[in-house]
C-alpha cells in the first residue's frame, strides 16, 4: 500500500515539481520515499535534465525491507514498477514462475507482478492478479508505459495527457505540480457534477486536465508516438462455485501481513459477516475497532461489542468528537478533492485512532451494491412503470429542491438516470438555482455502465441496471475511494473481502430469489456466527451518519459566513454568491433537510480554496 506517481514529459522538468508530486503522497506512504529521475537517454538526471520519473511513498506491508523499496526494477534495468495496493494467493503463480527461470530476492508482491510482466506480458498478468492494485510499469524495451487500475476500484489512479506529456498519480493533488500552470483550471463541469453526486464521477475530476482511470481499466502510454490508448481488460462471469467457501478464502488470504491487522465492526451485516468468517476460522486474535457516537440513536457500538464479544474477539469502541474546527481542513485536503459524504469523517476520525493499534484493517465495503442493500433501489424500481417515459418538461430553479418540481425534475429524466435522485446532492432545480440558472450540460454525470449483461434469473424486473449503475460510479468512486482516501490518510491499509471478483462472480451465479432477498443480504444468513442474536437481520439498517446537525450548528458554523462571496470568487462565477447566501440562511432559520446539502457546500469551498492555492503554486 502506497502513493505513487510520476511523469514522461518531452519538456525538463524541474525537480522541485518532482519533490511537490511525491510530498503529496506523504501520508499514502509513511515507511519510505524514493525518486527515479531520467534524462532523455534513460539515464539518472540532475535539476535542469529531468524529463522521465517514477516517484514512490510506501506503507510497508509486506516484505517491509528496504530492498522491497520502489521504484523496484528488473535484473537488467529495462523494466521498472511503482505499485499501490495488496495481491493475494499468488505463491502458486510465483512458483511457476521460480520453475521458469525467475529468482526472486523479495517476497513482495511488488516483485511479483515485475516478474509475472517480464513472463507473461500486461494482459496475461492483470488476469492472474487478485486484489487490489494500480500500477506503473515502464517497459524500456517496449517503449512503453503499461498502467492499470484494479477490477472493483479499490485503489485510485488518475492521470494527465498534455501535448505529449504524460503523468499519473494516486492523488489528483499529485499530478497538480506537473501540469502548466495555465492549464491548472477548473472544469465548470465537474462542479456541477459535485453538486449533483457529492463527488466527481470517473473519467472526470475537479481539473479539466486530469482525468481518472475507471475501474477495471488499463492505460498504455507509447513513448515514441506519445500516444495513450485505453481500454477495460475485464467483465465479470459467473462462477458456480460456492460463494461461502469463496468468501472465507477471500477472508483468510487478506489476513496475510507482515505487519498487526484488525477489523472494522459495526453493527451491520456486512462487517459483521467479515468478522463472523474470521472467528469461524479460529482467527480470533485480531481486535475490532468500532466508532462510536454517545447520545445519538445512530449509535451502534453497543451491538458492535455485543457482536465481537459473541464471536471471541476484542473490541475498542473509537468515540468521534463532538468538535471539527481542528481537523476539517486536513479531512478535506485528504480527501483530495472536493468529496462530501457526511460518514467521511467518522471513517478518518475511526482511522486515525485505529492506526495506532493496527497497520491493516478489514472492511465490510461493498455488500450493499452486491447484494441491493439500499433502500434507495426498491423505491426506484416501483417508478419502473415509467421505464419508457421522458417528457419534456421545464426544470425550474428551486432552492430546497422539493414538491411539484421534484416530480417535474424526475419525469423530464430518463429513468436510470432519475435513478440517481435517490442519492444526490442537489437536485437538477438546485443546481440551477446555485448556479444561478446557468444551463446544467447534463441532469446526471454518472457514466454510463460498461456492459451490464444478462440480468440474474429471477430477479426483480428492472434491479440489473440499477446494480450495473452503482457497480460502474457509487461503488468505486464513491464507497471504495472513501475507504483508500480516509484509511491511507493515516498510513493504514484497508482491505475488503467482499469486492473480491472471484467472490463477486459466484453471486453472480446465484438465482435472483436467493440473491435479492426482503429484508436485503439474507444470503448471508451461512455467514454469520451461530452465537449471534436470532433477530440479526432483522434490525434496522442504520448507516454510518455523524451528527452532522450538531457539528453545522457549533463548529462548522462560522464558516457560513461569507460562504456564497467565496464561492462565487473560487468557481470563477460559475456559483452565485446571493443563491448560496440565501440556502444557508434558509438552512439557518430551520430547514434541518438541507443539513447534508450544506455541508456538501462547506466542503466545496475548503476544498476549492485549497486547490486553488496550490494550483497557483510555481
Amino acid at each position: 500500500m502506497c502513493g505513487i506517481a510520476g511523469f514522461f514529459s518531452q519538456r525538463p522538468t524541474a525537480a522541485a515539481t518532482a519533490q511537490a508530486m511525491l510530498t503529496e503522497l506523504g501520508r499514502r506512504g509513511p515507511d519510505a520515499a524514493h525518486q527515479l529521475l531520467l534524462n532523455t537517454d534513460w539515464q539518472p538526471a540532475a535539476d535542469g535534465g529531468i524529463h522521465n520519473a517514477l516517484l514512490h511513498a510506501r506503507l510497508s506491508i509486506i516484505d517491509p525491507r528496504p530492498i522491497a523499496d520502489q521504484p523496484m526494477a528488473s535484473d537488467d534495468g529495462q523494466v521498472w514498477i511503482c505499485y499501490n495496493g495488496e495481491v493475494y494467493d499468488w505463491e502458486t503463480d510465483k512458483a511457476e514462475l521460480e520453475a521458469g527461470g525467475a529468482r526472486f530476492s523479495t517476497h513482495s508482491d511488488t516483485e511479483f507482478i515485475l516478474r509475472g510482466y517480464q513472463a507473461w506480458g500486461i494482459e496475461t498478468l492483470l488476469q492472474r492478479l487478485r486484489g487490489m492494485f494500480a500500477f506503473a510499469i515502464l517497459d524500456l524495451k517496449q517503449r512503453k508505459v503499461h498502467l492499470a487500475r484494479d477490477r472493483m476500484g479499490e485503489k485510485p489512479l488518475v492521470y494527465s495527457l498534455l501535448d505529449g506529456d504524460f503523468a499519473f498519480g494516486s492523488l489528483v493533488r499529485s499530478v497538480l505540480p506537473f501540469l502548466p500552470p495555465q492549464q491548472r483550471d477548473f472544469s465548470a463541469d465537474a462542479i456541477d457534477a459535485y453538486l449533483a453526486h457529492r463527488y466527481i464521477p470517473s473519467p472526470a475530476t475537479l481539473f479539466s486536465h486530469i482525468q481518472r482511470l475507471e475501474n477495471g481499466h488499463r492505460l498504455e502510454f507509447d513513448l515514441d508516438t506519445r500516444s495513450l490508448r485505453k481500454q477495460r481488460y475485464w467483465q465479470p462471469v459467473k462462477d458456480n462455485g460456492d460463494w461461502l467457501q469463496e468468501l472465507d478464502r477471500a477472508v483468510a488470504m487478506r489476513t496475510v501481513a507482515d505487519r498487526p491487522l484488525g477489523v472494522l465492526l459495526s453493527g451491520g451485516i456486512d462487517s459483521t459477516v467479515i468478522a463472523s468468517r474470521l472467528a469461524t476460522q479460529q482467527l480470533t486474535q485480531f481486535s475490532s475497532f468500532t466508532a462510536a457516537f454517545p447520545g445519538s440513536k445512530l449509535d451502534e457500538a453497543a451491538d458492535a461489542a455485543d457482536s465481537a464479544q459473541r464471536m471471541g474477539l476484542a473490541n475498542l469502541a473509537v468515540q468521534m468528537p463532538d468538535n471539527l474546527a481542528a481537523d476539517f481542513e486536513r479531512i478535506v485536503a485528504d480527501l483530495d478533492q472536493p468529496f462530501a459524504d457526511p460518514s467521511s469523517f467518522p471513517t478518518w476520525y475511526l482511522s486515525r485512532e485505529v492506526s495506532r493499534h493496527v497497520k491493516v484493517v478489514l472492511v465490510g465495503d461493498g455488500g450493499d451494491e452486491l447484494l441491493a442493500g439500499y433502500k434507495r433501489i426498491n423505491k426506484h424500481l416501483r417508478t419502473r412503470w415509467r421505464s419508457l417515459l421522458k417528457l419534456p418538461l421545464t426544470i425550474k430553479p428551486s432552492l430546497d429542491g422539493k414538491g411539484a418540481g421534484k416530480l417535474a425534475t424526475e419525469l423530464a429524466m430518463s429513468w436510470q438516470d432519475a435513478y440517481s435522485l435517490r442519492f444526490s446532492g442537489f437536485t437538477p432545480g438546485q443546481r440551477l438555482f446555485l448556479q444561478g440558472n446557468r444551463p446544467l450540460t447534463r441532469l446526471c454525470h454518472w457514466r454510463a455502465p460498461d456492459d451490464i449483461g444478462p440480468p440474474p434469473a429471477n430477479a426483480p424486473a428492472g434491479l440489473h441496471h440499477l446494480l450495473a449503475i452503482d457497480f460502474a460510479n457509487y461503488l468505486p468512486d464513491y464507497i471504495l475511494q472513501k475507504s483508500d482516501l480516509c484509511t491511507m490518510a493515516h498510513g493504514l491499509e484497508g482491505r475488503a473481502p467482499l469486492v473480491d471478483h472471484r467472490f463477486y462472480q459466484t453471486l453472480l451465479a446465484q438465482d435472483g430469489k436467493q440473491r435479492f432477498t426482503q429484508p436485503a443480504k439474507l444470503i448471508f444468513r451461512r455467514a454469520i456466527h451461530p452465537a449471534l442474536p436470532a433477530d440479526f437481520f432483522q434490525r434496522k439498517k442504520r448507516g454510518f451518519n455523524p451528527p452532522l446537525s450538531g457539528w453545522l450548528k457549533t463548529s462548522l458554523a462560522p464558516r457560513m459566513d461569507g460562504l456564497g462571496q467565496r464561492l462565487a470568487q473560487l468557481s470563477n462565477g460559475q456559483i452565485d454568491a446571493a443563491a448560496v447566501d440565501a440556502f444557508a440562511a434558509t438552512y439557518r432559520d430551520g430547514a434541518e433537510h438541507l443539513a447534508e446539502q450544506m455541508l456538501q457546500l462547506l466542503i466545496l469551498d475548503e476544498s476549492l480554496g485549497q486547490l486553488s492555492r496550490l494550483a497557483t503554486q510555481d
